[in-house]
């Protein structure tokens, strides 16, 4: 039988495709992250929002963020080495978090641990950003995040200027902790 000249089988294989599509996303359990960093704006700035950072059982960590207060488009967004954010532009955080002495770049070639793609930011400054990172990691090892501070930048990082992908003055900041 053809499933277009059978409703009744074409409403079968939906049903079990349905079926299939629930049962994976009901593995796909959304737990208490790990790590969270609470940004808040640096002088000048009015960006605000927090980043959740969750182990990926594979290796790596999952990163997702909400801002808001950001100029619309692309801002660099980093892990840098000092969870310090005291002085008034962020300073106090040191260069991006880079234990293995890498150059700046983009995650398709060499980079520094704590660089990530950029997060955009839509017309009315708000920007969602989700990304898996194998390079970082919770609680151990050389990429270990904890105690080390979010960075969010007022221009795109370019991913080839160095030492920092020339992405402008730091608009936000907040220090990882454990969750």
């Amino acid at each position: 039988m053809k499933t277009k000249n059978n409703p009744q089988r074409a409403a079968s294989f939906i049903s079990i495709g349905l079926i299939a599509l629930l049962s994976a996303c009901s593995s796909m359990t959304v737990s208490k992250p790990d790590a969270v960093a609470e940004v808040s704006a640096t002088s000048g700035s009015s960006v605000a929002g927090k980043v959740t950072f969750s182990r990926v059982a594979s290796g790596g960590v999952h990163v997702e963020a909400d801002i808001t207060g950001l100029t619309p488009g692309e801002h660099g967004f980093h892990v840098h080495e000092v969870g310090d954010c005291s002085a008034p532009d962020a300073t106090s955080a040191k260069g991006h978090f880079n234990p293995n002495g890498m150059h700046h770049g983009s995650q398709e070639g060499e980079h520094h641990v704590g660089d990530m793609q950029n997060m955009v930011a839509d017309a009315d400054g708000k920007a969602h950003y989700s990304g898996d990172f194998s390079s970082l990691t919770i609680g151990s090892g050389d990429g270990d995040i904890l105690g080390k501070a979010v960075i969010i930048h007022a221009a795109p990082d370019d991913y080839k200027t160095q030492p920092a992908g020339n992405s402008g003055k730091r608009v936000a900041c907040g220090v990882i902790k454990s969750s």
